[in-house]
């Protein structure tokens, strides 16, 4: 008997993350003004939770330390979630495939939660908030860097599905020398600079958080091999893994 191939092959744990900030938008906007706006405050990042203006912000003190992570699953509007979403099956699939569902949840969670770091540090007292998931999105192709070339020089992107955890771990070292990372890496920062990326955080007045994009994508890029558990498969040129 043979054994039929799903037409989308899709991680289960990246459709029930999709599926949760589908729910927790339909949520929101079912809401009438001003719960609406009261929920979105609470949930997303407000760098002005950490100054004296604190108690004048919905949520606090809870929200200061919960919207490290409740941001990532509030969105504008359906265009903004569909983008964000978008990116996540494709980053968030190779990953998911490669660690399994527990592991790319608390990736995805670490990397969400020091995106939203990095735009506090660079954005410090800013009232504006600060929602959508692609903290985690940037974070999660961050962490496909270290293997996805890998994947191209031993088989192609096909490698990425029928065996994703063997896949060779790109060191840290190596990845930070590779002219490709290197290439696209540039390419990251400077269409986050010029807000040209398809995927964004986006603040209340519209803007695209990029420093959220940054941080992510470096914290995905330098930590991945923390949560990898694929087998190493190192030759000459890559003496370590981290």
């Amino acid at each position: 008997m043979s054994r039929r191939e799903p037409i989308f092959n899709v991680p289960g744990s990246v459709v029930w993350l999709l599926a949760v900030m589908l729910v927790v938008h339909l949520v929101l906007t079912s809401l009438p003004e001003p719960w609406f706006s009261w929920w979105t405050v609470i949930l997303a990042f407000v760098p002005a939770r950490y100054t004296e203006l604190a108690a004048e912000i919905p949520g606090d003190p809870i929200a200061e330390v919960t919207s490290f992570l409740t941001y990532a699953f509030v969105h504008a509007d359906y265009f903004h979630l569909g983008i964000n979403a978008a990116w996540m099956l494709v980053f968030g699939g190779a990953v998911a495939m490669r660690v399994g569902a527990w592991r790319f949840l608390a990736f995805s969670a670490f990397t969400a939660i020091l995106a939203a770091f990095a735009f506090l540090v660079l954005n410090w007292g800013l009232l504006a908030p600060m929602i959508g998931a692609s903290g985690a999105v940037s974070g999660l192709m961050g962490g496909t860097m270290r293997f996805l070339f890998s994947a191209l020089d031993n088989g192609g992107v096909v490698a990425l599905r029928e065996k994703p955890r063997e896949v060779a771990l790109m060191p840290l070292t190596q990845t930070l020398t590779d002219r490709r990372v290197i290439m696209v890496t540039l390419a990251f920062i400077v269409a986050n600079i010029l807000g040209l990326l398809g995927f964004g955080a986006i603040t209340a007045q519209g803007g695209i958080a990029w420093e959220a994009h940054v941080g992510g994508y470096f914290a995905g890029l330098f930590a991945f091999g923390f949560f990898d558990r694929a087998p190493t498969l190192r030759s000459p040129e890559w003496p370590t893994a981290n």
